[in-house]
Formats: C-alpha cells, sequence, structure tokens
C-alpha cells in the first residue's frame, strides 16, 4: 500500500473504534463491527468468556473497560509477574492493561498505548475514578510507539496488529521498545486460506479484523526481520467457532482463525 492507502486504512479503523467507544456497542467479535448489537449479537462479557477470560477477570476490571473486542486471552500467555513492566498494543477501554496490573502489582507498570482518542479517554477515566496508579494510557500509533527503546519487560496485544497497514513496522517498534530478554505475547488472527477479492479491499472487513490478516509465514517472516527469535505462531482451531459470525454470511471462518503469537528479543 502507499501511504496515503495506509492513512486511509488507519482513518476507517479509527472512526470505526470511536464509534465503539462513544457508543458502547457491543460486539460479537474481536473488531466485528459490521453491525450494532443485534439478537446475534453477545454481551461484551459473554463474548470474552467464549475468549478464554474466566469470570474473576470479568469481574475484576472496571465497568465499560470490557467493550468485548478480542479474539484470544494475552493474559493466559504472558506469564506476567510482580515488577514486570507490560506495553499493550491497541488497549482500547483498557480491559487487558487493567487485568495486567494486577499481575504485576505496585512495583510494576502498565502502558496501554491506542490510537483513538475516545478509547485512551474512557480508559484513562477508569484509571482516574478507580486508583490505578500503575497504568498509563498513551494516544498514539502502533507503528510509532511513544514508548522508550529498550524499556518494557512484556508486550501484549488482542487482536490489533491485523489492523496495520504496515506490519513489519509494528513488530519493528515492538522489538525497539522491549528490552532485552524481553517477550511478545499476543493473540490475533492469521489468514489460513486465500480470503475472496470482494473481502481484500473492503475497508469494513478490514476494521472486522479479517481482511487485514496476515499469514502464519507472513508474521513468521515480519518477526524475524525484526530480530525476534524463539518464534511462535500456533493457530486455534476452536476460535472458529466465534469467527464465523464476524461478517454475517461470508464464511469468515473458512479463511482466517485466532492464533497465538509468541517471540523472544
Amino acid at each position: 500500500m502507499s501511504q496515503v492507502q495506509n492513512d486511509e486504512v488507519r482513518q476507517h479503523v479509527r472512526n470505526r473504534y470511536k464509534q465503539i467507544a462513544i457508543e458502547s456497542i457491543p460486539s460479537a467479535s474481536c473488531c466485528s463491527s459490521a453491525t450494532p448489537a443485534t439478537s446475534c449479537c453477545s454481551t461484551p462479557d459473554e463474548v470474552s468468556s467464549k475468549l478464554g477470560y474466566s469470570n474473576e477477570e470479568l469481574n475484576v476490571v472496571p465497568s465499560g473497560a470490557n467493550l468485548g473486542l478480542g479474539c484470544g486471552n494475552p493474559q493466559a500467555i504472558a506469564s506476567l509477574t510482580l515488577g514486570e513492566v507490560v506495553l499493550d498494543l491497541g488497549s482500547g477501554a483498557g480491559f487487558d492493561v487493567f487485568l495486567a496490573s494486577k499481575q504485576v502489582g505496585e512495583t510494576g507498570k502498565v502502558y496501554g498505548v491506542d490510537m483513538t482518542p475516545e478509547m485512551i479517554s474512557r480508559a484513562r477515566q477508569n484509571t482516574y475514578k478507580h486508583g490505578y496508579e500503575n497504568v498509563e494510557f498513551r494516544l498514539g500509533e502502533i507503528e510509532h510507539l511513544p514508548i522508550l527503546n529498550d524499556s518494557i519487560d512484556v508486550i501484549i496485544s488482542n487482536c490489533v496488529i491485523n489492523l496495520s497497514p504496515d506490519k513489519q513496522q509494528v513488530f519493528n517498534e515492538a522489538f525497539r521498545v522491549l528490552k532485552p530478554g524481553g517477550r511478545l505475547a499476543i493473540s490475533d488472527v492469521v489468514m489460513t486460506s486465500e480470503l475472496p477479492t470482494e473481502l481484500k479491499s473492503d475497508f469494513n472487513s478490514i476494521a472486522s479484523c479479517v481482511s487485514g490478516a496476515s499469514t502464519i509465514d507472513e508474521v513468521m517472516v515480519f518477526l524475524q526481520r525484526s530480530g525476534f527469535q524463539n518464534i511462535v505462531v500456533e493457530p486455534k482451531d476452536d476460535s472458529r467457532e466465534f469467527i464465523k459470525d464476524w461478517v454475517p454470511g461470508a464464511n469468515v471462518d473458512n479463511y482466517i482463525q485466532s492464533a497465538i503469537i509468541k517471540a523472544i528479543k
């Protein structure tokens, strides 16, 4: 894509998540954005439960932090410990950031970066309202992180990198900000079969976490080029059960799956 096309994609995605932040539209998926809540959609907690979040996790976050956006549970694979510094790429309303803050404790720190001002505003309101002292939300693009070099122990993300029109730059930035020995532990979607032509160039399909997905091999190459080692990209077959509802009638579960992506700097 050209720079102009990249910016058009970002603006379309930003506008969609602005709408979600303002209207609190429950989602049937990670970014399932084709329709507002209907009888076919679940509540945010019901969606997150299907993604692997426990009832305890759903109950400890501030109200409104969980918007039902995701395609997995990065908390389950990050193995966070007390005192670690964590960064969430595309933090939205702060769901995973608030969960991570409990795990790293008072001696740790969790940053959330998101390019949508309305999401950042919503997350910050809950930060102040509920007195989180080890959490900070920063406005920025994940391709250009407002984070210092070699300052992060763990990067998490939940179905966001597929939305970027420049994924290589995202992984380059992730590598830059991680400390030596730091780790990447994210959930995202991968393409398992060639997408139909009508989905590939559709901006709504990009915002729905469908047409922006990379193949497993492409993700491996992105990570290798950035300098990562011990790379694991593990598709989850059971994710087809919730992915099938993302774009009604398009059978997108035939083309994409959720995957666990891990790597070490």
